[in-house]
């Protein structure tokens, strides 16, 4: 496999909106898929002082040469004033997957 493989992180403020952009996401091919995980409790520093919120979390499986795209997309389309978009490289992982994640994340 050529591309690194990319976990990326991001919350979003309830399942409907996370699935609708990790839904555009995987069809724009700037993610080969998108894991909705809707039931999350974040505790942050916003504006001065610590806020909680129930959040859903998205676990996006994307490539270094797409992960560009993927930013630049999710920034437009999410509500969050500074939305949170955490990449991680994956180090190892099944080659079969990793092939996959690779070849569905093509322009």
């Amino acid at each position: 496999m050529d591309d690194e493989a990319l976990l990326v992180l991001s919350t979003f403020p309830d399942v409907a909106t996370a699935r609708r952009i990790g839904r555009q996401l995987v069809e724009e091919h700037c993610a080969a898929c998108a894991n909705v995980l809707p039931a999350v409790e974040s505790i942050y520093w916003w504006e001065g002082k610590v806020e909680e919120a129930k959040e859903t979390l998205v676990l996006f499986k994307t490539t270094a040469d797409r992960y560009p795209a993927l930013e630049t997309t999710l920034r437009q389309l999410h509500p969050y004033e500074v939305p949170e978009i955490i990449a991680l490289p994956i180090g190892q992982g099944l080659p079969d997957y990793l092939r996959w994640v690779s070849e569905n994340c093509g322009a």
